[in-house]
């Protein structure tokens, strides 16, 4: 994962301790209904289309520059999904990440599908009953972009509010 100035930065003083850090996911259907994802160089795995915005950056426009540096495609967002937080992640340089993202539908509305950047093994549009191994929140993202229910996903637990 390459990483941005800003967080280059903020690594110089406070080493591989855990960044809480914002995110956008794109998830992306195609006519045929299925999702597109992308094969991750560091592990392997299969992610939904996304990354940090840039200092600044509207996270929606985050979202659609993310899905054309990774796949290519120009894309509009259409709905915005849900806010979800990922397990925390340790990269091999032992970088410790807490990913916090926002996540919009998107339209594709221009551009060629083809791994765009040095960061994916490959991208692919998968039957969205027939998904790759994913982290639970990446499979809920696509749920809840398919799902009837039009209105944001956040998580919630009214046990919390015994806890205040």
């Amino acid at each position: 994962m390459p990483i941005s100035e800003y967080l280059r930065n903020l690594r110089q003083k406070i080493g591989n301790q855990c960044v809480m850090m914002p995110a956008v996911s794109a998830i992306i259907l195609d006519d045929r209904r299925r999702v597109l994802l992308h094969r991750s160089r560091d592990d392997g795995r299969w992610y939904v289309i996304g990354g940090a915005p840039e200092p600044g950056e509207p996270l929606a426009k985050a979202a659609v520059r993310e899905a054309r540096e990774e796949t290519g495609l120009i894309v509009r967002p259409n709905r915005l999904v849900g806010v979800y937080v990922d397990p925390i992640v340790t990269y091999g340089n032992g970088d410790q990440v807490l990913y916090s993202a926002t996540t919009f539908a998107c339209d594709i509305v221009g551009g060629t599908l083809h791994v765009a950047d040095d960061e994916s093994l490959e991208v692919k549009f998968f039957e969205t009953d027939h998904l790759p191994d994913l982290l639970p929140t990446h499979r809920l993202r696509i749920e809840h972009t398919l799902s009837e229910n039009q209105s944001g996903y956040f998580e919630w637990n009214e046990a919390w509010l015994k806890n205040l």
